[in-house]
């Protein structure tokens, strides 16, 4: 009996840390997401640079509209040296990343210079623009999407 002890022990073990979750689980399969709010327009789920066209943003600067829905858009934006924003304001929330290049912003009468790395934030309605000092391309992420951006 004393050796019975030591393997039922063990077997019980066993069994204990099966039950805990030390064994592999299988990975359920991805639901789709329900959301309350039902999107009006939207891109799809994968963006791939190679399939997405450039659209002429004025100026010679083009851009490529990366993902969107209603409330949200991101859009990348490429200058070359010596090209410009030109100075406007609109309804929506921007954030910028600068992803390459320098640039001289001018946000709410404020100028400054911002490199690869850099961020700015655009309240609504606050005028903003910029001039390309080095080749580069800014991330823009819009609040709620830019409409007038689709074709």
């Amino acid at each position: 009996m004393n050796r019975i002890t030591p393997l039922v022990s063990l077997a019980a073990a066993l069994l204990l840390a099966a039950a805990c979750g030390n064994q592999p689980k299988e990975t359920p399969e991805p639901q789709p997401i329900q959301n309350e709010q039902t999107m009006t327009q939207q891109s799809g789920n994968f963006i791939f640079e190679a399939e997405t066209p450039w659209d002429d943003a004025g100026g010679g600067v083009v851009r490529q509209i990366l993902g969107y829905n209603d409330n949200i858009m991101m859009v990348k934006v490429k200058f070359k040296k010596g090209q410009e924003g030109a100075m406007h304001s609109h309804p929506h929330s921007q954030v910028t990343y600068v992803a390459s290049g320098v640039f001289e912003f001018t946000v709410g009468g404020v100028t400054k210079i911002v490199k690869a790395g850099d961020a700015l934030y655009k309240q609504p309605n606050i005028e903003h623009g910029c001039v390309c000092l080095e080749d580069g391309i800014l991330i823009d992420c819009f609040n709620p999407m830019r409409d007038t951006f689709l074709k």
